[in-house]
């Protein structure tokens, strides 16, 4: 069975589910109704009538999202009071994807993956386009933020393109995507070790045993220290700190390191200070020159990770 398939049956049958949700044993909501309400186009939804849900199948070009929200098991969320913004990627967007991408994410044992990815397209609240063009970022339903930027005389959220604003639902309202957004898929951990620039952090981290606690369902914020920041620490001191005596000294600095929940670089600038993972407090200020946290100061601020974001520091912290 073909994609094209498939979210057309997922399309017909989550919107005879949302009408019969609505109709109850009503005569009055027959299969008439419900054949017109499939065929109404997208520039008549405009009147907040229908839900985000009814809007998108409505339209017709949104079968492949139609069809991953019921699979993800999304539909009730999106048809709940809200109000949700929802960045709507098109059938053609979905098309974009590497071949066999959707079946694969249809799949029952990748639901957690879809449902991650779904949830990266809506942010809380009813966010509308002359607000969205004054934003940088939005903080999704997922937890990572999506980068928002006017670029050329055109709306990017991440690396797709607004194509129509502003379409109203009865509890929320509809950007159109020409591109499915993706979130970071990988950890702290992988974050971290793929970006080649924490190699002492990530020794510290495996020989604290915290590699698997930050690989945790979290979330967490991390102000990361990078290699040149240890190595402005008095000399021989991180060998003395890996050895198996100092291991709890060493675990008390990287948990120092470590605040509970996703806290990005804007909501930190309104901190005056954080309780880490150590017990203990840092210092948060917000100067003409950045971020500092005690005396370190933030070189690279909110890279995002599926259980956290990440937070570059220059020099490591030290509790008292």
């Amino acid at each position: 069975m073909t994609l094209r398939t498939l979210s057309a049956i997922a399309a017909s049958t989550l919107l005879a589910s949302v009408g019969s949700a609505q109709c109850g044993s009503s005569s009055a909501c027959d299969d008439s109704a419900q054949a017109s309400n499939s065929n109404t186009i997208l520039a008549s939804l405009t009147y907040a009538e229908k839900n985000i849900v009814e809007t998108a199948v409505a339209a017709g070009s949104f079968n492949t999202l139609a069809a991953a929200l019921k699979a993800a098991g999304l539909v009730d969320v999106l048809t709940g009071e809200g109000p949700f913004t929802v960045f709507a990627p098109t059938d053609e967007a979905f098309a974009k994807l590497p071949k066999g991408t959707v079946e694969k994410l249809l799949l029952p044992e990748n639901k957690d993956q879809l449902i991650a990815i779904l949830t990266y397209h809506v942010v809380p609240g009813s966010v509308m386009a002359s607000d969205v063009v004054k934003l940088d970022g939005a903080t999704t339903v997922n937890g990572q933020r999506a980068n928002i930027k006017v670029w050329e005389g055109k709306v990017m959220v991440d690396n797709a393109t607004v194509t129509a604003t502003d379409v109203t639902a009865s509890n929320g309202v509809i950007h159109v995507i020409d591109s499915v957004i993706l979130p970071e898929g990988r950890d702290l951990i992988g974050v971290a070790t793929e970006a080649g620039s924490f190699n002492t952090l990530a020794a510290a981290l495996k020989a604290a045993g915290l590699v698997g606690a930050l690989q945790g369902e979290g979330p967490f914020t991390v102000f990361a220290p990078t290699d040149a920041a240890f190595a402005k620490l008095p000399a021989g001191t991180v060998e003395k700190l890996l050895r198996p005596e100092n291991l709890d000294t060493l675990k008390g600095i990287l948990l120092y390191h470590v605040v509970e929940g996703r806290i990005y670089s804007d909501a930190a600038a309104e901190l005056h200070s954080a309780k880490t993972l150590a017990g203990k407090k840092i210092n948060i200020s917000s100067k003409r020159s950045g971020l500092k946290i005690n005396d370190s100061k933030v070189t690279g601020a909110d890279i995002d990770a599926s259980n956290g974001v990440i937070h570059v520091i220059d020099t490591v912290l030290l509790p008292e």
